[in-house]
């Protein structure tokens, strides 16, 4: 496994940036770090190599929380990253959007607006039923959700209305743009999931080398 460079962070919000050519570029500003190296995992001691790092102060911690987290500050959010060089890290070594340059590529998880409970047009992007042939009252119905006899049931994963929203989302291969070590600023092109404030993972962009062998590049 290669090194994976990551940090958690929060979502400021959305701007935009005028590239050299004058092309306007739509970006996410975000506030990557400070974060905290928490706990280092190795294969001889737990089966694979990793480290946990912390980030955002707690106000209150339980006491298995506290002891996990001694001679540390209060953190309130802890994520594990996979990684082979875990000799370059020690257990409270800060970490920050250093570790990143602009024209990185990154992806970025984070958990998506909640939309409430919402119908099927909405939710799964149905067409809705005729509004012909006397039909008055069933436009955005579902429709008919199977046959009588056989299978005479539902079957499961039938998309059907339910809540929306609110579930972990990664978009891939965000260029960096711009790295601003003083604010602990990231800069990335293109939209990242979640509300302005909500939490933000970001890590070394995973998929790079087959996304470019399929565009040809």
């Amino acid at each position: 496994m290669a090194t994976r460079q990551g940090l958690l962070g929060r979502k400021v919000g959305m701007t935009q940036l005028i590239a050299e050519s004058g092309e306007v570029v739509p970006v996410t500003v975000i506030e990557a770090g400070p974060c905290y190296v928490t706990q280092i995992k190795t294969q001889a001691k737990d089966g694979y190599n990793a480290i946990q790092i912390g980030f955002g102060a707690a106000k209150r911690l339980n006491k298995p929380e506290l002891g996990h987290l001694r001679d540390l500050p209060r953190l309130r959010n802890l994520r594990e990253i996979r990684t082979d060089d875990v000799d370059q890290y020690s257990v409270g070594q800060v970490v920050d959007v250093s570790q990143f340059d602009a024209g990185d590529l990154v992806d970025v998880t984070g958990t998506s607006k909640g939309k409430g409970f919402a119908g099927a047009m909405k939710r799964h992007g149905f067409g809705g039923g005729p509004i012909t042939h006397g039909q008055s009252d069933r436009q955005r119905a579902v429709g008919s959700l199977g046959a009588g006899s056989t299978p005479g049931r539902i079957p499961k994963g039938k998309r059907l209305p339910g809540h929306m929203g609110h579930e972990r989302v990664t978009v891939l291969n965000l260029r960096v743009e711009k790295v601003d070590p003083e604010r602990n600023l990231l800069v990335v092109r293109g939209a990242v999931p979640g509300p302005n404030g909500g939490l933000i993972y970001i890590r070394s962009a995973a998929k790079t080398r087959v996304t470019r062998k399929r565009r040809g590049l």
